[in-house]
């Protein structure tokens, strides 16, 4: 079956289920929030720019397309948007270990704050997203639907 074009004006499908409905929600959002922290170097995708280099840029800009194409591809159920929404739920958690990695923080930090950042609110909704994307139903829609 040949796959069907893209619909660029499809920024969401009502017809999935709740889990991947609300987390294509979170990825849009998630992704609004990483592209503030990139420009005002706030937040652990401005911390990897401002730590890192033009390394932390490219890969802030890589998690800011990864959860907004992730969002739209999952919109127009396809399965590559799913995986990009897998890479950009744990990319926090990838993010916080490779800045807080660093030489630069005397005395080295914990593994829990390396992985939470220290931020409930945040970790809160971090959590979430993935357990959306990896919740049985959301797993089997995207196997059976997504193209």
């Amino acid at each position: 079956m040949p796959k069907k074009p893209i619909d660029t004006r499809k920024w969401f499908d009502r017809l999935q289920p709740q889990t991947l409905q609300i987390a294509t929600w979170l990825l849009y959002l998630n992704g609004l929030f990483a592209a503030v922290g990139l420009l005002d170097r706030t937040d652990w995708v401005g911390a990897a720019r401002e730590i890192k280099g033009l390394p932390g840029l490219v890969v802030g800009l890589l998690v800011i397309g990864a959860h907004v194409g992730g969002g739209f591809l999952m919109a127009n159920d396809w399965r590559l948007g799913y995986r990009l929404a897998l890479f950009a739920a744990f990319s926090p958690f990838i993010l916080r270990v490779w800045v807080l990695s660093d030489d630069t923080f005397d005395g080295g930090v914990g593994l829990w704050t390396k992985i939470s950042g220290n931020n409930t609110i945040s970790l809160i909704f971090e959590v979430a997203l993935c357990a959306l994307l990896l919740h049985p139903i959301s797993r089997e829609h995207q196997r059976r639907w997504y193209r």
